[in-house]
């Protein structure tokens, strides 16, 4: 995989760049990766989940943080919300394929992570002796 740079004022002519602060995708970035965009996207990789099965599954978060995730993640169009009529009704949420694209790094990364958390953690625990 070719390392990523930071594009040049040519190639970016006709496009958006990300290091400027008008740019859409600094905004959509900052959803995937807030605090519970990237727990959402990552819980509905297997499989759609309603609210509560969401809730659950991502530890610590609130049913408020929640919601306005959600929220977000359905306007920016990387999650889907389907509500069945019921009392009380029932919603259930999935990955779009822009969702599905935008978790499979993610899942990756998170996967690098897992794999590498025992060296990281004794790097740091080093860092801090001598610190």
């Amino acid at each position: 995989m070719p390392e990523w740079t930071q594009p040049t004022a040519q190639e970016t002519a006709g496009g958006y760049e990300v290091f400027h602060t008008d740019c859409p995708a600094r905004t959509v970035l900052d959803h995937v990766t807030s605090r519970w965009g990237v727990w959402v996207l990552i819980a509905l990789r297997p499989n759609a989940l309603r609210f509560f099965e969401l809730r659950q599954s991502i530890e610590g978060i609130s049913e408020k943080m929640l919601s306005q995730t959600l929220r977000t993640l359905v306007r920016d169009g990387l999650v889907w919300r389907a509500v069945e009529p019921a009392t009380p009704p029932r919603v259930t949420y999935g990955l779009t394929p822009l969702g599905k694209g935008t978790s499979e790094p993610l899942a990756e990364l998170f996967g690098w992570i897992r794999g590498n958390v025992l060296d990281i953690l004794a790097v740091q625990a080093e860092f801090d002796e001598v610190s």
